[in-house]
Order: structure tokens, then sequence, then C-alpha cells
């Protein structure tokens, strides 16, 4: 078990994976190899961190808190292909930062600070960066979120934009238990591939405002949500698919909603 001589810090939701198995599992299930490059946030005590160098070519590890560069550099001696980035990952521009490395895949592999795990998934999309794989450690509620079915109460917008681009499966339960200082809640691992046939949209912006709105009030219909829209253009598109306006969000896949973007902006 892995022990740490740092001052844990709620701001930035810090709770440390203690147990190597947990992390040796992260990275098999990653598929991460020896030619790739890894983007990691929140190395917190580098216990993944020091297990991604021995399967990548590199690692570059985004870190808020500064108060951890004596521990990290502890931790991390002597490891010459991992890049610590003192600095919010949110704020960072990654397309730049990636840019003097060679490798043939790129992943995300990362124990996330919980609080921005959709804002970091968000930013992956919008770096328009070709992702392996990437692999999170997330709060299981929102894990059970992000992997929800179509009419089950945890289906939502982000389910929606994330199935847009990603083929996404749970792959195992993380107990609180293994962390340091324990939180309130398990976790589990949950891996995004990207879809390699992913269907156009002609506006991405517009497609996820059409999808928030939609979801704005989850147990109205469409029609009561998007009735500031071309009501006449969506039912069209919705009559195709066997539905009416009468429907609601949680009822559609994302395949729905392309569609119903794509009819409105053209």
């Amino acid at each position: 078990m892995e022990k740490y001589d740092v001052k844990f810090k709620k701001k930035f939701g810090q709770n440390f994976l203690k147990d190597n198995r947990i992390v040796k599992r992260i990275v098999e299930v990653s598929g991460v190899d020896s030619n790739s490059l890894v983007i990691e946030v929140g190395p917190g005590g580098g216990i993944l961190t020091k297990e991604l160098s021995l399967a990548a070519k590199n690692v570059i590890s985004y870190e808020i808190d500064k108060d951890l560069i004596s521990e990290l550099e502890s931790k991390l001696s002597g490891i010459e292909n991992v890049e610590i980035v003192f600095q919010d990952f949110l704020e960072a521009d990654i397309n730049n930062d990636i840019r003097n490395y060679t490798f043939d895949n790129l992943f995300f592999v990362s124990n996330v600070p919980y609080y921005i795990t959709t804002p970091i998934l968000l930013k992956i999309i919008r770096s328009n960066l070709s992702f392996k794989n990437v692999v999170m450690m997330v709060q299981k509620e929102v894990g059970d979120r992000f992997c929800s079915s179509c009419g089950t109460r945890d289906y939502g917008s982000i389910t929606v934009l994330l199935n847009y681009f990603f083929d996404i499966h749970k792959e195992f339960n993380v107990s609180r238990k293994q962390f340091v200082p324990e939180p309130n809640v398990d976790s589990v691992v949950v891996s995004f591939h990207e879809k390699s046939n992913r269907l156009k949209v002609n506006n991405f912006d517009f497609f996820e405002r059409i999808i928030r709105d939609s979801f704005q009030f989850k147990r109205k219909t469409l029609r009561n949500n998007l009735k500031k829209y071309d009501l006449e253009k969506i039912e069209k598109v919705l009559v195709k698919y066997g539905y009416d306006l009468n429907v609601r969000a949680e009822c559609l896949n994302y395949e729905v909603f392309v569609s119903i973007a794509n009819a409105l902006w053209k």
C-alpha cells in the first residue's frame, strides 16, 4: 500500500489511490503501449503516473497543486519519460503541449478529480485530438450516468453527447476504501473509445445546445422543451424514427438528436 506525506486539499478533490494492484489494472485495461504518449490529470502522489511510465513512451501529467512538487519529485525520482506540468488542465493548451513529442498513439488515463470530470471530457472532445483510448476513474454515480441507456433514470444530456463521440464501457468498480483520505463514494473505471464512423453534424455547438435544451426539464416533452425552435421540422425528424413531439428526451438516442440538429441548422 502506497503512503503519502502530504496535506490533502478538499478544494482540489484530492483522494489518492493507495493500492498498486488497482493502478496496474487501470494501465492494463487502457492498452497503453511502448510507443504511446499518455496524458494524465491529477497525478496526486504519482502512483498511477509511475505505472504509466513503465508502459508508455512518454507521460505528460497535469497537477494544479504546487504543494505536491516535492512529493512528486520524490516518488518519480529517476523516471525520465514523465513531464509534470503544474497547471490547471482546463486552462492548458494541450495541442501545443504535445507538439514536441513523437508517438504512434495518444491516450488519456487518469484518476481524475471528480468535481471536474465532465469539464475534462469536454476539453478532450474540443481539443480535436485523436485518442486511441480514454480511461478515467470517476465517481460511480457519474460512471452510471455516462453508461446509461435510453429510457433509464440516469440517461441525460451528457450521456447523449458522450455517446455521439465514444463507445463507453464500464471496466471495473473500485471501493472507496482504496483511497486516502477515504471519500464518501465508490468509484468506477470507465473507458471511452472513439467512434470510427461518427455521424456528421452541421454545427457542433448548435448540436450541443439542442441536446441540453431537450433535457432542460426532464419530465417535459420535446414539444415543451424545444418550443423556441421550428417544431414542424423537429416533428418530421421524429416521425422518421417512430416518435412524435410528445416524446421525452430520455427516450431518444444520439442519432435522433443529430438528425434534429442537422434539420434545424442548414
